[in-house]
């Protein structure tokens, strides 16, 4: 081999070494910056050694960039010079639009689309191995760096722009924790996944979204015959009753029948013992968020509460197990109360109670009826219609399809539901 050849095989080795070097700059680049940020943390936290030098690296970004830039710059340069040399030695003139085009084609396949692309796809691969070599350079390019940095950071400011990092861009909203959430639902198993999504949802929810309703409250008349009273007290499923005086707007406490068994062993047992029993009750606004009252009843280590409006009139009642079944779902001993109400039927539609809880009929078949419309199936679609509707009445939400069956003192009782697809709503329309 001549000295010419020699020259070209010197050089093309030098070349294809310095392409080597511009992938693995910009593949570092990609992966640095690409690298899950929480996960890093983690890994950090559990002492892994290439988390730990990258999260160090990652502290001053802009002397990891600025390193990484300056070696990519000076590689690529240095490569261009060198395709100019080897151009000139096979075609013996520099050829710079030829030169151009293929040493564009080379370095975009081979050093900048094929490294980024494996280092988005896999950032922790690249980013760890590469924290090592980042490193040295950094401390032998200090000088270089900073002065680098020193320009840019001056030319930043210049241009009125903050060099401190907003750490709230660091930090996750509940809407973004959401979507963290929603995307880990292949690693997460489908029940805590539930749980989690829940609870992040426990601030958009108040008790009055919740609350059992004051007609549905079962509580104890003190001014009922003694006999009924220890008779509802026997017969009651719950484990807390309120005592009222003939108005459920009148409660004089709050009766826990855990106490009920001392009514045994008393001889001459009146209403003024039983009251005796009771604890005082606990009043809270019906716009209280759940994930504050959740907090409220653990500070007060209460497990039932008055929920009233801004007149001061009872609306209804909330307990623990409420908020609770919220984020954990229904863990009530009869099975059946969370359906009960709903029956499916053979052609896909559901039987519904107009009493129904729009949040339960959402939450048991799935559903995205809007509940801020109304709190029952009767009043959404009252609110709706405008209207006392009659039986056999037919409406079209978004969505879905509802016919009213049966209404009775001017309550809607029962209604057909089912969902129905576009072209279904077409035809209803067209109908």
């Amino acid at each position: 081999m001549n000295a010419e050849g020699s020259s070209l095989a010197t050089l093309l080795s030098f070349f294809v070494l310095l392409i080597i070097a511009s992938a693995y700059f910009s593949g570092t680049e990609t992966g640095m910056m690409s690298i899950n940020r929480y996960r890093l943390k983690h890994m950090k936290r559990n002492q892994h050694p290439g988390a730990t030098r990258v999260s160090k690296l990652l502290e001053k970004p802009d002397k990891l960039i600025g390193v990484i830039l300056i070696g990519n710059n000076f590689v690529n340069f240095l490569a261009a010079s060198i395709a100019t040399s080897i151009a000139i030695l096979i075609l013996g003139e520099p050829a710079p639009i030829a030169t151009a085009i293929i040493l564009t084609l080379i370095v975009l396949i081979f050093a900048e689309v094929t490294p980024k692309t494996i280092a988005a796809l896999y950032p922790e691969k690249i980013a760890y191995p590469s924290s090592l070599l980042l490193r040295l350079l950094l401390k032998v390019l200090y000088p270089v760096v900073w002065i680098v940095n020193f320009v840019s950071n001056n030319l930043v400011r210049l241009l009125g722009f903050k060099l401190e990092r907003d750490d709230q861009y660091q930090q996750l909203s509940a809407d973004e924790l959401r979507t963290v959430v929603d995307e880990s639902s292949d690693r997460i198993p489908q029940r805590r996944h539930g749980m989690l999504l829940n609870i992040l949802d426990l601030e958009k929810v108040t008790v009055n979204d919740i609350l059992v309703p004051r007609n549905d409250i079962l509580g104890i008349d003190i001014d009922d015959d003694l006999d009924e009273i220890l008779d509802q007290i026997a017969n009651s499923q719950h484990t807390r009753m309120p005592i009222y005086k003939k108005d459920i707007d009148s409660i004089v406490g709050i009766l826990h029948l855990r106490s009920a068994g001392k009514f045994i062993k008393v001889e001459n047992l009146n209403k003024a013992i039983i009251i005796q029993e009771t604890t005082e009750p606990y009043f809270i606004p019906e716009s209280t968020p759940l994930h504050t009252q959740l907090f409220n009843f653990q500070k007060k280590k209460l497990r039932m509460a008055v929920v009233v409006d801004e007149y001061g009139a009872v609306k209804g009642i909330v307990t623990l197990e409420d908020i609770l079944e919220e984020i954990v779902g229904e863990f009530t001993t009869d099975l059946a109360a969370s359906s009960r109400d709903i029956h499916e039927q053979e052609d896909g539609s559901f039987l519904i109670d107009g009493f129904t809880n729009i949040r339960d009929i959402n939450r048991i078949l799935s559903w995205h009826l809007d509940s801020s419309i109304a709190k029952t199936l009767n009043g959404f679609l009252m609110e709706i219609l405008q209207s006392i509707p009659d039986s056999s009445v037919g409406i079209e939400l978004d969505g879905y399809y509802a016919e009213i069956v049966q209404v009775k003192d001017n309550v809607i009782r029962t209604v057909k539901m089912r969902e129905i697809n576009s072209t279904q709503a077409e035809r209803l329309d067209e109908a």
